[in-house]
């Protein structure tokens, strides 16, 4: 439960069925931690907008935010599919892209407030981290990966693309390149690669990647508050009119029969490593 006492006072610890976070000494860290790699559903889209909630009250004694996983798999899988198959699978195309619609709006409108928030977001990544948890860490002003996480776009192996901001964030922070052969080849990339293309800010050795991001938000606690909030608004500007542009052209394309038709090989099993392309899974040569 939240112990946040009043509207007005900031609410510093906070444990959701999702996520939880804890604020100390001018530093939020809030930890994913959702079975079985921290999918974006309902649940942590819940969670994700109480966190975006006491922004206004975290926001005068925050300095920087850290935010991490505590499952051993990964940052985050990305999307909950298995949820996302069984509330469209029953209704008509035109039904299920207006709820997918409704769905991605509330989605935005959290990664929009994360993208802006008052403070230096900070992701500290291992493990997979992949689709939506790829998009999530996009909204972060730095990526801090262990030497051994991975990153990828499987979308368009399910007839889609990335749904939550991915492809305007991404072409804000990298090269088209990069994207292309992201989105494209369904590959995934190790973080030294990542890093390479100007996605990951720092590597981190194997195990030590929220240690690094901590050190780095203790720094960010000694400069001026409103400074870094502007230097932020110019550096960062959010494309907002090209979000708009990814929620209209996945809708449309999550209507299609092909859709349903891709998914169910992937909610059929909680295997973290379905998520990889079959050319990557450990289990092949």
């Amino acid at each position: 439960m939240s112990k946040g006492r009043t509207s007005r006072s900031a609410v510093k610890e906070f444990r959701g069925a999702a996520l939880r976070w804890e604020w100390r000494d001018g530093v939020v860290e809030l930890t994913l931690d959702f079975e079985p790699l921290n999918e974006i559903g309902t649940v942590m889209l819940a969670d994700l907008e109480k966190f975006v909630a006491a922004f206004d009250s975290l926001a005068p004694i925050t300095s920087a935010c850290v935010i991490t996983s505590a499952r051993p798999g990964g940052f985050c899988a990305g999307a909950n599919l298995k949820e996302l198959y069984q509330g469209a699978l029953p209704l008509s195309p035109k039904k299920r892209a207006t709820g997918m619609r409704a769905f991605l709006k509330r989605i935005h409108v959290v990664m929009n407030a994360l993208d802006a928030a008052p403070f230096v977001t900070i992701a500290a990544v291992h493990g997979l981290c992949m689709g939506g948890g790829l998009e999530l860490a996009l909204v972060c002003d730095l990526i801090v990966a262990d030497k051994m996480a991975r990153f990828g776009f499987p979308e368009l192996r399910l007839g889609l693309i990335p749904g939550f901001g991915g492809i305007p964030r991404l072409r804000r922070d990298v090269g088209n390149g990069f994207i292309r052969d992201l989105l494209f080849t369904g590959r995934t990339v190790k973080a030294e690669s990542a890093q390479q293309a100007g996605l990951v800010s720092h590597l981190a050795g194997e195990g030590y990647a929220l240690q690094v991001a901590r050190s780095m938000a203790q720094q960010v606690t000694k400069f001026d508050a409103e400074t870094r909030v502007a230097a932020k608004k110019f550096l960062k500007p959010i494309p907002y009119q090209e979000l708009q542009r990814e929620i209209d052209l996945f809708c449309k394309l999550f209507s299609r029969p092909v859709v349903m038709e891709s998914l169910p090989r992937f909610v059929e099993t909680d295997e973290p490593m379905k998520h990889l392309p079959v050319a990557e899974h450990p289990r092949n040569p």
